[in-house]
């Protein structure tokens, strides 16, 4: 089996086609996907699918690309995080590539994030990008990690060097591949992927962006992130039923709050 832990198929171009996604999610043995909270407008959407499917997990979160959105507050996340089909806090993180200028409110929302994570003892879905310094940094001012009594959680759509993801796993968070990892340019994420033990690697599709190959340039869907885990059993040399078994394990290992389907 194959878990997708980390989608967006709230987003109307996936939940227009939600029949049709999910049958595709079971034609591909995948049987878990986890959607992915970007801002509390929408956090209702995402709860709602997680209520009505029990193979489909959600979190609460607002992503540090969205600027002109309700900012949440410790209490608030803490109290949405409160419904046994949440069970992560996310996507959080730093992103200096897309936005420039002061922005210290995203580090803020992040130590926000970090600290509703602290309490409810739910993991933490991290993005980060063009940020990996002060996305480390604020983890270990914060204690997000195990090592500092966090519950820690995952670097989704990991694209940084081997060195952040080493800092990262040493905090107990695990490295998340998507579809990248499958495109022909990404030969130095293909060398990270290459280090990162399989005991501390998640899968994911990110969709509906980030399609692997051979659907780039489509629209992603849950049912494609097996074809992240045939890419990687390759690059690793091992079976596919290896990394579809082991990465499954991660994530139930990791979001301990779900319950499997």
């Amino acid at each position: 089996m194959f878990i997708d832990s980390h989608c967006h198929i709230n987003f109307p171009e996936l939940a227009a086609r939600m029949p049709e996604i999910l049958g595709k999610m079971a034609e591909n043995k995948v049987t878990h996907a986890l959607c992915v909270s970007v801002d509390l407008p929408d956090f209702p959407q995402v709860l709602a699918l997680a209520e009505q499917y029990p193979h489909i997990y959600a979190s609460v979160g607002v992503h540090p690309d969205y600027e002109d959105t309700p900012e949440p507050s410790v209490e608030q996340l803490v109290q949405l995080a409160d419904n046994p089909r949440i069970i992560a806090i996310g996507e959080t993180g730093l992103d200096y590539y897309r936005l420039e200028g002061d922005l210290e409110w995203q580090r803020e929302r992040f130590r926000t994030h970090i600290k509703a994570s602290r309490i409810t003892r739910k993991p933490l879905i991290i993005h980060t990008r063009s940020a990996s310094a002060d996305t480390i940094r604020i983890m270990q001012e914060e204690g997000a990690g195990t090592d500092q009594g966090g519950v820690a959680g995952v670097m989704h759509c990991f694209t940084e060097s081997l060195e952040v993801a080493r800092a990262a796993m040493a905090m107990g968070f695990y490295i998340s591949f998507s579809g990248i990892v499958t495109f022909k340019s990404a030969k130095e994420l293909q060398a990270v992927a290459m280090e990162v033990p399989l005991e501390q690697m998640l899968i994911e599709t990110d969709s509906p962006y980030l399609a692997p190959m051979p659907h780039r340039g489509k629209m992603n869907e849950p049912g494609y992130v097996a074809h992240v885990a045939e890419y990687i059993a390759k690059l690793k040399g091992v079976s596919v039923e290896q990394v579809a078994q082991q990465t499954s394990d991660n994530f139930f290992k990791l979001f301990s709050f779900a319950k499997q389907a």
